[in-house]
């Protein structure tokens, strides 16, 4: 696993200020909602936050709607109806509004893990998406040397993965001889591989030419790694096709290693990113006024160079 140790140092600090110079932070409970615990980035954020929430003497309760997003503004509600002293929410602000409206007006802090932004939020914390695209697109850019039919797998549905695809969109269509040939939003209520997988194969057989697909670009790892396992089943993986990713999950770190076509993802910081939240978490709780909007907590490009660190 890649040591981020000094990359974050200081972010790691702070954190660790607010739970030691302030706490502990009592609170009788924080509820965390996310319809996304099936994705491996997203355990690893509630890891970081139970963790740092623990450290400060509350009671986190993870509430999981399965995929279900109106769920959501249900359990905000009834999270509002206990009266907790904070939520936090792991889903697109946009689509639950009506339930944010409800805990603005009880007057209970709302702090978006990874989410998007939004005037009924105090913050959003998060990695730079903009960024993280923007570098693996430019790499698959490299390493197609500017020219070939390109695959992409995105999310619009939710603001952290949706940026992405607008970024490498842009990225690509700054390229006259790259070609997307399909924009692909995969089935993520198991996570997203199964679906991905069976839509490359698709993709595969539309395209039965070696050296017909360049690359493939996926917002997460998920689509990449299901994208791999289509063109290794299909006897298709010494044609070169560069696969990339995000958030550098364990899977997709033993591909890389592997030296096959996966070469190249971004590690997010993810229990990271769960504890500045629980961070932020405090400072609402005590009142104080946050100005950042949105908070972004490091990453690095991860390829076969640097993977086994």
């Amino acid at each position: 696993m890649f040591n981020f140790k000094s990359m974050t140092g200081l972010m790691a600090g702070a954190v660790m200020s607010i739970a030691a110079s302030n706490a502990p932070v009592m609170a009788q409970e924080i509820t965390v909602i996310t319809p996304y615990l099936a994705q491996p980035g997203t355990q690893m954020f509630i890891e970081g936050f139970k963790a740092e929430a623990t450290n400060m003497g509350w009671t986190p309760n993870v509430i999981d709607t399965a995929g279900d997003i109106a769920a959501v503004i249900s359990r905000i509600e009834d999270a509002v109806t206990k009266q907790v002293d904070a939520i936090v929410i792991n889903v697109d602000p946009a689509q639950i509004e009506a339930g944010l409206a409800v805990a603005k007006e009880a007057g209970i802090p709302v702090i978006g893990m990874d989410s998007g932004t939004s005037p009924l939020l105090v913050s959003n914390i998060t990695s730079n998406g903009y960024a993280m695209a923007a570098e693996t697109s430019v790499y698959v850019a490299n390493r197609i040397e500017g020219k070939g039919k390109v695959v992409m797998f995105v999310f619009d549905a939710f603001p952290p993965v949706q940026i992405r695809g607008v970024v490498a969109d842009a990225i690509f269509g700054n390229f006259p001889d790259i070609e997307v040939i399909d924009r692909v939003t995969p089935d993520v209520s198991d996570g997203g591989i199964a679906d991905s997988r069976a839509k490359m194969e698709a993709i595969l057989a539309a395209n039965p030419e070696a050296g017909s697909i360049a690359a493939v670009w996926a917002a997460w790892d998920q689509p990449a790694l299901g994208a791999l396992q289509a063109i290794e089943d299909a006897g298709r993986g010494g044609e070169g096709i560069v696969i990339v990713g995000i958030d550098a999950n364990p899977q997709a770190r033993d591909a890389i290693a592997a030296g096959g076509n996966f070469e190249a993802s971004v590690a997010q910081d993810f229990v990271g990113i769960g504890k500045m939240t629980a961070g932020v978490v405090a400072r609402a709780i005590k009142g104080e006024t946050i100005k950042e909007s949105v908070i972004y907590v490091p990453t690095v490009l991860i390829t076969s160079a640097n993977v086994g660190q």
